[in-house]
């Protein structure tokens, strides 16, 4: 079954708007795990408005699940994931200021910088996966950079979905086939949510791994942590 991975960046987010320790990022992150998910993202940015990069070396202490750093490869960054060892480092071309991650790689204009930061990476022992769009040329050049995975960008998908849901996943099924074809793990994340989460997966069976942050944690405002990952998991059944 495909995992969930939580992103934590909203309750770092909400910690940073006062100071202090309140929320306590690792007490959700433990709890996360408790209730059920299967791994914990976070997305240190260099501006560390949500997510610092002390939170990241603490995380590495105590997650017993799955540990993936998302982020754009600069010099610190990868100094900071290279220190760190976590189980999975996901690479997203965000500029220093983006609010949020809004595009996948292009894998063929940056093909020598990304094959040179996936192969000093894996040489770390980390699986590397790369942020991506339905292009199948970039997912095939993806394959040839060297990274173990790729993550479907879903916004265009979650967008689309109230409208058209079949036609929302046309792209994302052809992505993904070619994701498998090319011998490539495949990952998913950028808005999904109760509503258009299972549709995603019954299409896609063969998802490993879905990253959620802002919609599970707003879901939880209403429902509680422990129901929300309940029903993040529901959804992930077939």
């Amino acid at each position: 079954m495909t995992k969930l991975s939580v992103n934590i960046n909203k309750i770092a987010t909400i910690r940073n708007a006062r100071g202090g320790n309140i929320p306590d990022l690792i007490k959700v992150a433990t709890d996360c795990e408790l209730f059920g998910a299967e791994g914990i993202t976070v997305h240190p940015r260099p501006d560390e408005r949500h997510i610092r990069y002390q939170d990241v070396r603490d995380l590495k202490r105590i997650v017993t699940t799955e540990f993936n750093i998302e982020g754009y490869p600069s010099l610190n960054f990868l100094e900071l994931v290279k220190s760190v060892k976590p189980d999975q480092v996901t690479l997203v071309p965000d500029p220093p200021g983006a609010l949020t991650s809004n595009a996948g790689w292009d894998t063929v204009k940056h093909f020598d910088f990304l094959k040179e930061v996936v192969a000093d990476l894996k040489k770390e022992g980390i699986r590397v996966s790369i942020f991506i769009d339905t292009n199948t040329k970039n997912i095939e050049t993806a394959a040839k950079v060297g990274t173990d995975r790729v993550e479907l960008y879903t916004e265009p998908y979650a967008d689309k979905y109230p409208i058209n849901r079949e036609l929302a996943i046309k792209p994302f099924i052809e992505a993904a086939e070619c994701a498998r074809n090319c011998g490539l793990g495949l990952n998913a994340g950028h808005d999904l949510s109760l509503e258009n989460l299972n549709y995603l997966i019954k299409n896609i069976p063969w998802i490993n791994e879905v990253s959620i942050g802002h919609a599970l944690i707003s879901d939880a405002l209403y429902l509680g942590l422990k129901e929300t990952i309940k029903q993040y998991k529901e959804q992930l059944k077939l």
